[in-house]
């Protein structure tokens, strides 16, 4: 017997920003620009703090700490 994990409304919706967060992720990769790491890691977080993943918010608020003062700096 397996236990199914069904995600509501709210949870499929954040999956999706946080699809969209990766692709910015990737794309700032390419072009080294603060602007789309500071966009990808907060819809990276959105997914994240969805799934009460807390252990990945964390990590994701460092990464977007360190480019906003990349970017300030």
């Amino acid at each position: 017997m397996a236990y199914t994990n069904k995600l509501t409304p709210y949870q499929k919706f954040a999956s999706r920003i946080g699809y969209m967060g990766s692709g910015f992720l990737i794309a700032a990769q390419w072009t080294i620009d603060p602007l789309f790491y500071i966009i990808g890691f907060i819809c990276v977080m959105i997914q994240t703090s969805s799934r009460k993943q807390w252990n990945l918010v964390v990590l994701n608020l460092n990464g977007l700490i360190a480019w906003i003062s990349h970017l300030l700096g």
